[in-house]
């Protein structure tokens, strides 16, 4: 079996999207069914990771110089 390639944050959700849908139906086979949950549940893990890192990254850059948040309205003054 090739090595599945890693998806983007937008790839993961789409296919994360399909594999709720396919389990909705209920038409799977249990075992089918289990494989799918298990890689819905990886997917969800590492689109909760990348959504956390971003947070992170977002409140970083939004720091004041004394570590407090500092509101900017998302968009910035265009």
């Amino acid at each position: 079996m090739a090595a599945k390639k890693k998806l983007d944050f937008e790839g993961s959700m789409a296919r994360l999207e399909e594999i709720v849908s396919f389990l909705e139906k209920g038409d799977a086979p249990l075992e089918q069914a289990m494989s799918l949950f298990e890689e819905g549940a990886k997917l969800l893990r590492e689109c909760t990771k990348q959504l956390d890192e971003a947070e992170q990254k977002v409140t970083l850059l939004t720091a004041g110089k004394d570590g407090e948040i500092v509101g900017e309205p998302f968009g910035g003054n265009d």
